[in-house]
C-alpha cells in the first residue's frame, strides 16, 4: 500500500502544511507531536483501540496494567505508602491510557482501607478521556480529569509509559559534525512524500562526540525533561513514580547503540520507520533516566529510588499476590518480572519533594541510583 493510501488525507494535509509553514523542514519533535496528538487525526487522538494484549483485538501494544491486574495491585502498595508519607489522599495520573491502571489502583487502595479522596487524570486525548470515563464511572466524582497543569499538586503522581510518548529530537553524527534530523516533503507522486532531512545544529547529546561512531542517530529529550521540571514546580508535597522502558545515560548513549531507540508499534509488531503509516502507529523512544533524574534534581526534587520493574514489584509484595492467583493469572503476571520481557527493560524512578521523610519500599532491595 502506498504511503498516501495508508494514512488519512487529513493527516497528510496537516503534515504538508506544517512542513511548508516551517520553511520546508520540520524538526522531528514537532513531526512526532503531530503524528501522535494532532486533534482527531493523531495516533492518540483518533477513535481507535491502542491498548491490549492480542493483535486480534485490533490493539497495537500491551502495557503492564493491560497484561495483569497484579501490576496495579502491587503498585498500589507503593502508592499507599507514599500517600501516608505525604499526608495526602490525592492521586494524579498522567497519560492514563485505557484507564485500567486507575481502576486497579482505586480498587486496591479502597480494599486496603486507604481510599483516595480524589483521583485526577491529566489526559490530552479526548477519545481516551471518554474511554477512561466509561471504565471509571463506578467510582463517581472521586475521579476527575484535567487537560492542563494545575497550579499546585499535593499527593502522589503516577506516570506509566508516559515519558516515552513525549516527542524527542533526533541527532545524526557523521563522524565529524552533528546534525538535527527533521522531515521534509517530496512531491514525487511515485515516491515516499515524507523524507528525512538533516540540518547543522549546535545541539549535542549529553556525552562526548568521541564516544559516538560515524552514522549514529540518537535522541535527546527536552520535552520530557521540561515536563519533570514543571512537575517539580507544581508539586508542593508528595511523591512522583515513573515506570517506563529505558536506560541510564551510560547505556542509553553506548557506542554500539548506533541506531538510537526510536521505535514504532502497530498490531504488536515493532519497526523503526516513523515516516510510514503516520497516525496509525505509535512512535516512542526509550527514556534516558539519568537526564530525567538530573532535571528533577536541578528543579529541587529529591531522587529517592531507581530500579528495575521486576525488583520494584517484588519489593512491593508481588510474590504474595502471585501465590493467591490462579495459573493463568500467574502466567501473565510473570511477564511483568521476567528479565527477557518487561522485568529488566522497564525501570521505576521515584522522586519526592524536599524534606519528605520517605524511604520507599519498592527500592528497599536492588536500588540502582548509583548507576544514574
Amino acid at each position: 500500500m502506498s504511503q498516501q493510501g495508508s494514512v488519512s488525507a487529513p493527516m497528510m494535509a496537516a503534515l504538508r502544511e506544517a512542513i511548508a509553514q516551517a520553511g520546508g523542514w520540520l524538526p522531528f519533535d514537532r513531526y512526532m507531536a503531530l503524528a501522535l496528538y494532532a486533534p482527531g487525526i493523531g495516533y492518540y487522538s483518533r477513535d481507535s483501540r491502542q491498548f491490549g494484549w492480542m493483535p486480534a483485538s485490533g490493539s497495537d501494544f500491551v502495557t503492564a496494567p493491560e497484561l495483569s491486574p497484579l501490576f496495579g495491585q502491587t503498585l498500589a502498595v507503593q502508592v499507599g505508602e507514599a500517600l501516608r508519607a505525604s499526608a495526602s489522599d490525592e492521586v494524579w495520573e498522567f497519560g492514563a491510557g485505557s484507564g485500567k491502571l486507575a481502576e486497579q489502583l482505586l480498587d486496591a487502595l479502597d480494599a486496603a482501607g486507604q481510599p483516595p479522596r480524589r483521583y485526577t487524570i491529566v489526559e490530552l486525548s479526548a477519545s481516551l478521556r471518554a474511554l477512561q470515563a466509561e471504565r471509571l464511572a463506578r467510582f463517581g466524582d472521586r475521579v476527575a480529569w484535567a487537560e492542563a497543569w494545575p497550579e499546585s499538586i499535593c499527593g502522589v503522581v503516577v506516570g506509566n509509559e508516559v515519558l516515552d510518548a513525549m516527542p524527542v529530537q533526533l541527532l545524526h553524527f557523521d563522524g565529524r559534525d552533528w546534525f538535527e534530523r527533521g522531515v521534509a516533503w517530496c512531491d514525487d507522486p511515485a515516491g515516499q512524500p515524507l523524507q528525512w532531512a538533516d540540518r547543522p545544529t549546535a545541539l549535542r547529546p549529553p556525552a562526548e562526540a568521541a564516544d559516538f561512531l560515524p552514522g549514529t542517530v540518537t535522541e535527546i529529550h527536552p520535552q520530557a525533561e521540561a515536563f519533570v521540571r514543571t512537575l517539580a514546580g507544581r508539586l508542593r508535597r508528595g511523591v512522583a513514580l515513573f515506570i517506563d522502558y529505558g536506560f541510564p545515560e551510560a547505556e542509553y548513549y553506548h557506542p554500539q547503540r548506533v541506531g538510537g531507540t526510536l521505535m514504532c508499534h502497530r498490531l504488536h509488531r515493532a519497526d523503526d520507520q516513523p515516516l510510514t503509516e503516520v497516525g496509525l502507529k505509535d512512535i516512542t523512544a526509550h527514556v534516558n533516566f539519568s537526564a530525567i533524574a538530573l532535571a528533577a534534581q536541578d528543579a529541587g526534587m529529591d531522587v529517592v529510588g531507581y530500579t528495575s520493574q521486576a525488583r520494584f514489584l517484588l519489593n512491593c509484595g508481588l510474590v504474595d499476590l502471585l501465590q493467591a492467583a490462579d495459573l493463568a493469572g500467574r502466567t501473565m503476571a510473570q511477564r511483568l518480572i521476567n528479565e527477557h520481557e518487561m522485568g529488566e527493560l522497564f525501570k521505576v524512578l521515584a522522586l519526592a519533594t524536599p524534606g519528605l521523610d520517605f524511604a520507599p519500599l519498592g527500592f528497599a532491595v536492588g536500588d540502582r541510583m548509583h548507576r544514574l
